[in-house]
């Protein structure tokens, strides 16, 4: 079953992906009914990431950024070990988002801007005011 899955994901366009996804959930549908309704279900939410630039697709299928923004978040709750109130934690969680969106912004790009301005309705995609 997973070797029919990975077939859907080989595919270069959403086109063939939406049409190799048919293809396997209809072979899956004669076996596991539930199985081919719940494919038919969550097509559009799986292949959401293919009308991207190819050079996007890994990025945005990872998880890594959030686990590591998690992570901080943990070690720095670890250090302080009791919040005296929940305004304390929505602080230091603010505070954590606040600095992690700042060092994305100018230290770290996920994704350049040249491929995020093909994807953008605005052609003039430029660094943030902060940058210069």
């Amino acid at each position: 079953m997973a070797a029919m899955l990975k077939t859907i994901f080989a595919q270069e366009t959403k086109a063939e992906a939406e049409k190799q996804w048919d293809i396997v959930a209809d072979a899956l549908r004669e076996k596991q009914p539930k199985l081919g309704a719940l494919m038919d279900a969550s097509r559009d939410d799986v292949l959401a990431y293919m009308p991207f630039p190819r050079e996007h697709w890994a990025q945005i299928a990872s998880t890594n950024p959030l686990e590591r923004v998690n992570r901080e978040v943990k070690r720095r709750a670890d250090v302080i070990g009791i919040f005296p109130n929940d305004d304390a934690v929505i602080r230091l969680v603010g505070a954590l988002m606040l600095e992690t969106n700042d060092e994305w912004t100018v230290a770290r790009r996920y994704m350049s801007l040249e491929t995020l301005a093909r994807v953008t309705d605005n052609p003039n995609v430029r660094l943030p005011a902060v940058a210069s």
